[in-house]
């Protein structure tokens, strides 16, 4: 799930707990919206984990030449 799987996780886990007044007797909808936004949430936390990983820069092992250090015969 990418990042924007996640915000739609937390914008409808929203909608679900804090504006809407359905009733239901077998589901209780505003917690269905708190687990929606918590998954949404960890969910985020991963995706910047995961992200940062791979930001990371490696130093080239190589020596880089410039063209005024290259010689030609």
């Amino acid at each position: 799930m990418g990042l924007g799987g996640c915000i739609l996780l937390i914008g409808a886990g929203a909608i679900l707990a804090f504006a809407t007044d359905w009733q239901m007797d077998t589901v209780n909808v505003d917690l269905v919206g708190w687990i929606m936004m918590l998954v949404g949430l960890v969910g985020v936390f991963v995706y910047v984990s995961i992200a940062r990983r791979r930001r990371m820069v490696v130093p080239p092992t190589t020596t880089v030449v410039t063209e005024e250090e290259r010689r030609y015969p």
